[in-house]
C-alpha cells in the first residue's frame, strides 16, 4: 500500500505562511508606531539636555505628556509627512498664514552668519520659498536692518547630518542656541548684529510669530522640531543691537 505525505507538508507550509504573516503584520506595526511616535523620542534625545541650561527663556515645554491632544498632533504631524507635503516649500510650513497681496522686496538677497552654529555668510532669498536652495525671508516681513520683524525660514534634519554648506541641514543644530548668542546679516555689504533673547516653540497653527513690531528691528529663526522631525516649529527671536 502506498504512502502518501502531501497533506502533511502541505499543512507545514501553511503554518509557515502564517507565522511569517504574523512577523511581518507585527513589524510593519512597530514601525508605524515608532514611526508616529519618533517625534516624542527625538524631542527627549535633543531638548531635553538643552532645557537643562536655564539661559533658555520658555515657552519651551520641560516635559511632553502623553495625552490624547499629543496623539493626535504626533498622527497628524506622521500623516502630513506620508502625504507628501513639500517641506522644501516655506508656503507649507504654516498652512493657516498666506499674505494676500505679497509686496516685492527691495532686494533679492541676502546673508546671515550664526558664529556659534558655525554658519557663514548663508544666502537668504527674499523672492522665493525654495528652501533646498537657501534660507527663506518670508514675504510680507522685514528685511533687515529695517524696523520690523524679519522671519527666516531654515530646514533642519538630525543634528548628526547638520552640514552649514547644506540648506537641506542647515538648522539642525539650531536647538543649541541660547539667549546671548549673536546672529549677524550682511545686507549690501553693510553688517548689523542681533543677539537672541527668546526661544519657544510653537504649534504650525499658531502664526503669531508673523506679527511685525516696529520698536526695532528683529529677526525671527524658524525650523521644524524635534530634530528630523516636522512636529512643531522652534523659534528663536534676535533683537538689533549696534557693533
Amino acid at each position: 500500500m502506498g504512502k502518501y505525505y502531501y497533506k502533511k507538508a502541505d499543512k507545514f507550509f501553511r503554518k509557515t505562511r502564517l507565522r511569517l504573516l504574523s512577523l511581518l503584520i507585527l513589524f510593519v506595526g512597530v514601525v508605524i508606531v515608532l514611526y508616529i511616535f519618533f517625534p516624542l523620542i527625538s524631542w527627549q534625545i535633543y531638548f531635553a539636555p538643552a532645557l537643562a541650561s536655564s539661559s533658555i527663556q520658555t515657552p519651551i515645554p520641560k516635559s511632553m505628556v502623553i495625552n490624547p491632544s499629543t496623539i493626535g498632533s504626533l498622527i497628524s504631524q506622521a500623516e502630513n509627512s506620508l502625504s507628501g507635503v513639500d517641506y522644501t516649500n516655506a508656503k507649507n510650513w504654516f498652512p493657516g498664514f498666506n499674505p494676500a497681496h505679497p509686496k516685492q522686496p527691495k532686494i533679492p538677497s541676502y546673508t546671515i552668519s550664526i558664529p556659534k552654529l558655525k554658519i557663514n555668510n548663508a544666502t537668504v532669498s527674499t523672492r522665493d520659498n525654495n528652501l533646498a536652495i537657501h534660507l527663506v525671508n518670508y514675504q510680507n516681513t522685514a528685511i533687515p536692518p529695517e524696523s520690523g520683524n524679519a522671519v527666516i525660514f531654515g530646514h533642519s534634519t538630525l543634528p548628526q547630518l547638520f552640514n552649514p554648506n547644506d540648506y537641506k541641514t542647515i538648522f539642525a543644530t539650531a536647538y543649541q542656541l541660547r539667549a546671548g548668542d549673536e546672529i549677524y546679516a550682511n545686507v549690501n555689504g553693510i553688517s548689523v548684529r542681533y543677539r537672541v533673547f527668546n526661544i519657544s516653540v510653537v504649534e504650525p497653527t499658531n502664526i503669531s510669530i508673523f506679527e511685525q513690531d516696529y520698536s526695532n528691528s528683529y529677526l525671527t529663526l524658524v525650523t521644524c522640531t524635534p530634530p528630523g522631525t516636522t512636529w512643531k516649529r522652534l523659534i528663536i527671536k534676535a533683537r538689533f543691537e549696534k557693533i
